[in-house]
């Protein structure tokens, strides 16, 4: 099954070791290895839930600016709480995107070794029920990702935990995106969220509020993708691109202006990150799988990530 040409999974064929889970398993692979890209279905997160976080999400975002700016905190480098609207453009643009967010980050239990490595939350007072709600969301993507992440690693013979403990308690990240209105004064070559590629190992991403999700083809088309309600887009990203030697791909892509100057837009990427000290040097077996010419240098997922946040504006 497949849905504008990306395959469409249900995760609930995963949890059934007997039945399901060895077709489940090489759908992921094919996928990953293809476009980076498939739809996921049965991941048990609750429409109510999304639909909650939504609406949450434009009540904070319709705040004024000297509300929203209360919670930006410049010297995170957009890590945690507000990036404002234009502050953050893909790498390698000379135009900033047309959006502003907010990050939710891992949070740890007192005495965790990284809980004093990862920066607090912040937390819109404005908006009373934004902890509760985002705090929940993120456990449950994050979860989802484990599985998928374990999915992943049986698709190329790997032990199953081989990725999911690299994100195992990982520098996470939920974002919050408040796509607004297209102003007049818009710089002329900014869209929403010019082409890119993720950095993380995957990404998990809820249907959005409204469409402009495309991806780049390798015959050089732009192909809409878009979820329907209940149903998670996932991609591939850097990271795992880097470790699996370029087997799994990650896959340019961008978010479009709409037709309706006036529309508004949120969504709600999960970006799951490994741990700062994982080693991200491709392994030998995907080595071996690509051809036995290692495409990608060694580094370290912190290292990586402190180079793309400079990239994009943010650092």
């Amino acid at each position: 099954m497949a849905q504008q040409g990306i395959p469409v999974v249900d995760l609930r064929e995963f949890k059934d070791a007997r039945n399901g889970r060895a077709r489940f398993v090489d759908q992921i692979g094919a996928a990953m290895a293809d476009t980076g890209f498939f739809v996921l279905e049965g991941h048990g997160i609750q429409d109510e839930l999304i639909e909650r976080a939504y609406a949450l999400a434009e009540s904070l975002f319709l705040k004024t600016e000297a509300e929203k700016q209360r919670y930006e905190r410049r010297d995170l480098h957009g890590q945690r709480g507000y990036t404002a609207f234009g502050r953050e453009h893909a790498k390698d643009a000379d135009a900033p995107d047309l959006k502003e967010f907010w990050h939710v980050g891992q949070e740890l239990a007192q005495g965790h070794p990284l809980a004093d490595v990862y920066p607090a939350n912040i937390w819109p007072t404005e908006v009373p029920e934004f902890k509760a709600v985002y705090s929940s969301l993120f456990r449950l993507l994050d979860a989802c990702a484990g599985d998928l992440l374990q999915a992943c690693a049986l698709a190329i013979g790997e032990p199953t935990e081989r990725f999911s403990s690299l994100a195992k308690d990982g520098n996470s990240i939920l974002r919050v995106i408040h796509y607004p209105p297209i102003g007049l004064d818009a710089h002329p070559k900014s869209i929403r969220a010019a082409a890119h590629e993720d950095i993380n190992l995957i990404t998990l991403l809820p249907a959005a509020t409204a469409g402009g999700l495309e991806l780049l083809e390798r015959n050089g088309r732009w192909r809409p993708v878009e979820a329907t309600k209940g149903q998670i887009i996932v991609d591939a990203g850097d990271m795992l691109q880097n470790i699996t030697n370029g087997l799994f791909k990650s896959t340019t892509h961008r978010v479009i202006n709409p037709g309706n100057s006036r529309d508004r837009r949120f969504s709600l990427p999960f970006f799951v990150h490994p741990r700062s000290e994982v080693d991200l040097t491709p392994l030998p077996s995907c080595v071996a799988l690509t051809g036995g010419k290692v495409a990608f240098p060694p580094i370290t997922a912190g290292d990586y990530l402190q180079q793309r946040l400079r990239e994009i504006g943010l650092k």
